[in-house]
């Protein structure tokens, strides 16, 4: 955060907006987030793609719920659970595979 901006007042909370922001007359720009493969520089586009990288690190995938994409990582509690529509994977997924995966994955803003 820069501190440089405009105060915005808006439904009886007051915030400061940056200035690249300020540009959308106060309203906040929602970034784009991608999960990024770290060792290749990747940006996952995919669900086989994502699966083929958490298979190498050793993720199981579940098949128990077709509404789903689980995976789980033997010898620990951790379990991994996404749409099974890609169009619906989000930055909370991203993160949460991000950070279970932390030498693997990023999440950026493009």
């Amino acid at each position: 955060m820069s501190g440089s901006g405009v105060w915005v007042f808006k439904n009886g909370v007051v915030r400061l907006v940056e200035n690249g922001d300020a540009a959308s007359g106060g309203e906040a720009v929602r970034r784009r987030k991608a999960l990024v493969h770290t060792p290749s520089g990747q940006v996952v586009r995919s669900y086989a793609q994502l699966e083929s990288e958490l298979r190498a690190l050793g993720w199981e995938r579940y098949y128990e719920d077709p509404t789903l994409y689980q995976f789980h990582k033997r010898g620990s509690l951790d379990l991994i659970s996404l749409p099974a529509d890609f169009a619906r994977f989000s930055a909370v997924h991203m993160y949460d595979i991000a950070i279970k995966n932390r030498d693997a994955f990023r999440v950026l803003d493009i």
